[in-house]
């Protein structure tokens, strides 16, 4: 496969926000810049802003110059301040990549599963955004169509299938299924979740009850392999 050729004096494509410096200045974009981008995007995440959010001037152009200003003007290590080393050693290392160079994949992959597991994560394909979702789903179950089952008491429904563009909204529910996990393949006794807002939530399972809480769309195979 032949790399695509170098050439300058580009419009800007993509979001300003997440953009490489490089595209900011013109130059074709190749891996190193979507590597950068998403380094952006993990930050901004991290952090809920980036420094050159929210700027204003008086057309679009302007506009992406301050951006492009802004991101040339703040150091690596003040944009990772605070945050584990490695995401400032990944956004040094897609600045010291040239414009068709094959990026080392396998170092990066290193530098974070290193930091998860120096993080004390665990391996159990549970995504904050599908606890939320399950959540979510239960409370509204809950609050709204509780099935009453003989002897009075109530069974609250759980959801077996989400919509992936949907979320938690068009969910097929079952009765007597509460509180239960899907972690891809897997099945543990104690799942054990840590969250981005660093909360440690443990999940007490059953064998094969992992099936109906809504997944998400990756797969289990394919994740930090």
């Amino acid at each position: 496969n032949r790399h695509i050729p170098y050439r300058e004096n580009k419009n800007l494509t993509g979001t300003a926000r997440y953009a490489s410096c490089n595209t900011h200045l013109g130059i074709e974009q190749s891996r190193r810049d979507d590597l950068e981008s998403l380094g952006y995007v993990l930050l901004y995440f991290l952090r809920g802003s980036l420094p050159w959010q929210g700027l204003k001037a008086a057309t679009k152009k302007q506009k992406y110059d301050k951006i492009c200003e802004k991101k040339l003007s703040t150091p690596i290590e003040v944009l990772c301040k605070s945050h584990p080393v490695e995401f400032a050693s990944y956004l040094h290392y897609c600045h010291s990549l040239t414009f068709d160079q094959r990026p080392d994949y396998g170092f990066l992959k290193r530098l974070f599963r290193e930091l998860f597991t120096r993080e004390g994560c665990s391996f159990d394909y549970i995504f904050d955004w599908t606890i939320m979702k399950f959540q979510q789903a239960q409370k509204s179950r809950s609050q709204s169509q509780s099935v009453a089952i003989p002897g009075g008491s109530t069974s609250r429904a759980v959801p077996m299938d989400v919509d992936k563009n949907q979320g938690g909204q068009n969910a097929v529910y079952s009765g007597d299924m509460t509180e239960r996990i899907r972690v891809g393949n897997g099945v543990s006794s104690n799942a054990r979740i840590h969250s981005s807002s660093a909360v440690e939530k443990n999940w007490s399972t059953e064998n094969n009850a992992y099936k109906d809480l809504p997944s998400t769309s990756f797969s289990s195979r394919g994740v930090l392999k």
